[in-house]
């Protein structure tokens, strides 16, 4: 008998112990947001497991098919994780918990 093939659905999981929640790929700790970026920013599908060694292509089309699917929910996390401008070559100083 044949292996029912896996769905590209199947490949994005939300844990509540993984990244508050965050979709991300099954297997590990990567979320859609970071593949969603990366091909924002005009890297091309098959590079992506040449950065992101530990990804398979399969695991980049199923997260790039879930962000073309929930762009609002992705887009939004992509701005919460934004580094502000003003930060840009400055320093997290965890004693004093300030930017410097």
């Amino acid at each position: 008998m044949p292996a029912t093939p896996l769905t590209l659905d199947s490949e994005i999981v939300s844990d509540n112990s993984i990244r508050n929640g965050e979709p991300i790929l099954a297997g590990t700790a990567t979320p859609v947001r970071a593949l969603a970026e990366l091909w924002n920013q005009g890297m091309a599908p098959e590079e992506i497991p040449l950065h992101l060694a530990h990804l398979t292509l399969q695991q980049v089309f199923a997260a790039l098919h879930y962000y073309a699917a929930h762009r609002e929910e992705i887009d939004a996390l992509i701005a919460a994780n934004r580094i502000p401008d003003g930060w840009t070559g400055k320093r997290f100083d965890p004693a004093t918990r300030k930017v410097q």
